[in-house]
Order: C-alpha cells, then structure tokens, then sequence
C-alpha cells in the first residue's frame, strides 16, 4: 500500500526541463548558481554551474508564486515549495538543503534495506525475517557494542561532512596523482575516485543536474515510502511487499482509507 501510495503522490510532481542543446529532443533539468557564473566542460570537475531556469518553470502547484529565495537557480528538485517560510535565511537554506540530501539518501538506503531483504525471505534465502524486529535479533554483536560503534564512526563522519560546510574542500579524501587535477566538489557531493567511480558527476552541467535532481526526487519519495512503511507495520502488522500484494488483490477495500475505517 505504501509502495502505491508513495509512487502515486510523488510521480505527480512536476519537472524543471529544459532543452538539451546536445539533444534538441531531449529535455533536462538545470540551474544556475549566480549572474557571474560561467559554463564548465566536459572533464573539468564536478560542475557547480547550471542554466538557469525560465520564468515559467513548473511549481509544486500550478500558478503560484515561488518565494524568492527559492528562485531555481541553486537547488536541485526546487519547485517552490516553502509554505512556511524555513528557507528565508540564505544560511539556514543551504542547512536544510543538505539535511534534505541526507535523510534523502539515508531513506533509500532503509528502503532497499527493507525491500530486499523482505524479498530474499520469500526466495528462501532468509528465515523468519521481520524488518520492523530487526533490532531484536541477534548479531555478531551485543547491542550496546554495536550502538557505540555507530555513533563513534556516524560521528566521525558527521563531523568531517560538517567541517565540508564550513571549509568546502577541506576534508577531500580525492588522492593525489602525478598529472592530475583534483576536481573541486560541491558540498554534498564529493565526488572523486570513492564517491563518483565512473565519474557521472564530472563535465557539463545539464547531464549533472539531471542526476542531482533525480536523486534529491528519489530520496523525497525514499522518505515518504518510510513512513508509509512504518505506518503499515503499527496498524497491519504486515510488511511493505505483503502489503502491497494485498492491495493488488483488492485494490477498492484494502488502500490508505481503511485506516479511517475498520481493520482488515
């Protein structure tokens, strides 16, 4: 159910596009960071420059006015989206930008983490699997030992993506090579021979905007999959792929309304 829902809500989103002018049919998605900006090459690094988008871009709803800060030139997957107000301050704009990233990621990687195992149970690979008791079972570990060592190491990790924030560049782990420029990463992604090993994130800005905003899309999806997740397995019982099975069967009694009304 979950799986429906989340697909449904999210695919209705709307698409920043432009033409592609290497491919006149073919539209993607860009932005630009500033009116001094300039275009980078192909295999000049990770590429922090984008077209910027036309005045008509598509909004999260059809006719309304974006806030200003929200202008589509910096971020990714920015549809105007800022009921509140969060985003007013340039600072705490590009904090939220980079929480939204990496709950973004985190969200996938508990998606996949929640999927493929569910699935593997009913290949006959694992036994007696519950995603949502994972914590119960017992590891190579105790729980205490294994909670320390993910806060020391999620610490250590934090800590160095902060100082990035801070002093963009200054934490790269890109190694030093004869005859080799090091390629200058954008906060948040740094690319390089561990983070980028084939090197998608290198070279013009269209193909590298398009990736940015394919993943910030997939990871707003990931977080509200998660929640529907965890919504299903407090009021069913069930998990993401039984659930979904049981939709599919009958689609009219078994979907988000039944938890308005009786338990089935």
């Amino acid at each position: 159910m979950a799986l429906a829902i989340a697909s449904s809500a999210l695919s209705s989103f709307p698409t920043r596009e432009v033409p592609w002018k290497f491919s006149p049919g073919l539209r993607v998605t860009t932005c630009m960071l500033g009116r001094g900006s300039t275009r980078v090459g192909a295999g000049k690094g990770v590429s922090s420059v984008c077209e910027p988008l036309p005045p008509d871009r598509p909004l999260w709803f059809p006719g309304s006015s974006p806030p200003e800060w929200l202008d589509g030139r910096f971020l990714p997957g920015d549809f105007g989206f800022d009921p509140l107000g969060l985003g007013s301050d340039p600072e705490l704009l590009k904090w939220f930008a980079q929480a939204e990233l990496m709950h973004g990621r985190w969200a996938m990687l508990a998606v996949a983490g929640i999927l493929i195992p569910e699935w593997a149970e009913r290949l006959g690979f694992l036994e007696n699997f519950s995603w949502f008791e994972a914590g119960e079972r017992e590891y190579f570990a105790d729980p205490t030992t294994l909670f320390v060592v993910q806060l020391a190491l999620m610490g250590w990790v934090e800590g160095r993506r902060w100082a990035d924030m801070l002093n963009p560049g200054s934490v790269s782990i890109e190694p030093k090579l004869p005859h080799k420029k090091i390629p200058q990463a954008d906060v948040g992604y740094p690319g390089g021979l561990f983070f980028d090993p084939i090197m998608w994130g290198r070279g013009s800005p269209e193909p590298v905007m398009v990736l940015r905003t394919k993943e910030i899309k997939n990871g707003r999806l990931a977080m509200l999959a998660f929640v529907g997740f965890l919504f299903q397995a407090l009021y069913t019982g069930k998990d993401p792929i039984e659930n979904l099975m049981d939709h599919i069967a009958d689609p009219g009694h078994v979907n988000i309304f039944s938890a308005f009304t009786s338990q089935y």
